[in-house]
């Protein structure tokens, strides 16, 4: 689900997803960039009863099959080897990540996970080993909605996509555009490109299970779960992007328990 991806530094980290359906919003997609700005609360939800209707769905997806598939995953399958996994994922997304850093003109950037996806391909077992982070080298993760940014696209509306959690009209634009962007992708065999989609899934079960007190308690805890989970993601979006909009930008994981709409009074 979509909810820790961004939470998780893209770890909700943002791990080569498989494609889902998006919601009807998608045809507004190319507006984006030329929305009204949004309202004093810096919150832009006029989908917002589409959208109760789409988190619905998504917590029932979550009740019924990705919290009981990641405590599987996490039960069944080896620290080492969910690391593993994890590190597979996240390298084969590198070139994605470069490619936006070239498209961003961050040269930096784009140095820096070219050489740890050389690096980890070669001498971390075709990237299931993180040597270049054991080196101190960390990703510079990004997408293109972090390209968009750069290039001037405001924010649109916020959205909650099936399966994939909360978004706004430009981020879901971005996933569309990441999906296809990874020059990996046509030097894969149909084979090996269901393989990798099947390993970021289990990335994903694995990524809820290791953050399940976290998201439990915003999905399952929270008096308004849709309003939590649209105020961490837009916090959070935003926070990384160098602060857009009219939120204080506070960073959102000091407490990820907070709930706007808890009574500070009660005992």
């Amino acid at each position: 689900m979509g909810y820790v991806s961004e939470t998780t530094n893209n770890t909700l980290r943002n791990p080569l997803r498989t494609a889902f359906a998006i919601c009807p919003s998608l045809l507004a997609l190319t507006l984006a960039a030329c929305a009204p700005a949004p309202p004093a609360t810096g919150i832009d939800d006029p989908y917002e009863d589409h959208n109760r209707n789409v988190h619905e769905l998504n917590k029932s997806l979550d009740r019924a099959f990705v919290r009981p598939g990641a405590e599987g995953y996490g039960s069944a399958v080896p620290d080492p080897v969910r690391r593993g996994v994890s590190n597979f994922v996240n390298n084969i997304d590198l070139p994605r990540m470069v490619v936006n850093d070239i498209l961003q003109g961050k040269v930096e950037d784009a140095g820096v996970n070219t050489f740890r996806f050389l690096v980890n391909s070669t001498f971390g077992l075709g990237g299931l080993l993180d040597v270049a982070r054991d080196g101190g080298l960390e990703a510079r993760n990004t997408d293109f909605g972090e390209t968009l940014h750069v290039w001037g696209w405001k924010e649109g509306r916020y959205l909650e996509l099936p399966a994939i959690g909360p978004s706004t009209e430009r981020d879901a634009l971005g996933k569309v555009v990441d999906f296809a962007l990874n020059p990996l992708k046509n030097s894969l065999t149909r084979e090996q490109h269901a393989g990798v989609v099947a390993l970021g899934f289990a990335s994903q079960l694995g990524d809820r299970d290791q953050f399940s007190q976290t998201i439990d308690s915003i999905l399952y805890e929270s008096a308004d779960s849709y309003a939590q989970a649209r105020l961490l993601y837009l916090q959070n979006r935003r926070y990384q992007l160098g602060g857009e909009g009219t939120f204080d930008y506070v960073d959102p994981y000091e407490d990820p328990y907070y709930d706007p709409y808890e009574d500070p009074y009660e005992e």
